[in-house]
């Protein structure tokens, strides 16, 4: 009875190892996956956020580019200091909007591409409550 009993015992503690380490393979597997997910999110978000800077650089240049034509092309001290507030003016408020526009960007870049691990982090916390 007693060789039984310690059989049982045994019986259960190995399925009980048994779906732990079922459990284990599973939380690891996700950990895994969530982290290859993120990398491609995270690729992805990098060649972006490098476009958005790429083309704020051409816009730039473009922008200063025509801004020494017109500074060159005044006629009077008077027209040059006009040119002068209104090309800073503009500067001001496109370099405002401009870092805006970065800032959400990245922002929802790096929120998507932290997704993937913050849904296998709730995964687990739920899966650890049951």
């Amino acid at each position: 009875m007693a060789k039984q009993t310690g059989e049982r015992i045994a019986e259960a503690s190995a399925e009980a190892l048994a779906e732990s380490a079922q459990a284990a393979e599973k939380i690891v597997k996700g950990n895994a996956e969530a982290l290859a997910e993120s990398g491609s999110a995270t690729k992805a978000a990098s060649q972006e956020l490098t476009e958005a800077y790429r083309e704020l650089a051409t816009k730039n240049a473009k922008n200063l580019a025509a801004a020494m034509q017109a500074l060159a092309s005044v006629k009077s001290p008077t027209e040059f200091m006009e040119l002068q507030q209104r090309l800073i003016k503009e500067g001001v408020e496109a370099a405002v909007k401009d870092s805006q526009h970065i800032a959400q960007l990245t922002t929802a870049v790096f929120t998507a591409a932290f997704e993937p691990v913050r849904k296998q982090i709730e995964a687990v916390q739920k899966s650890t409550r049951t």
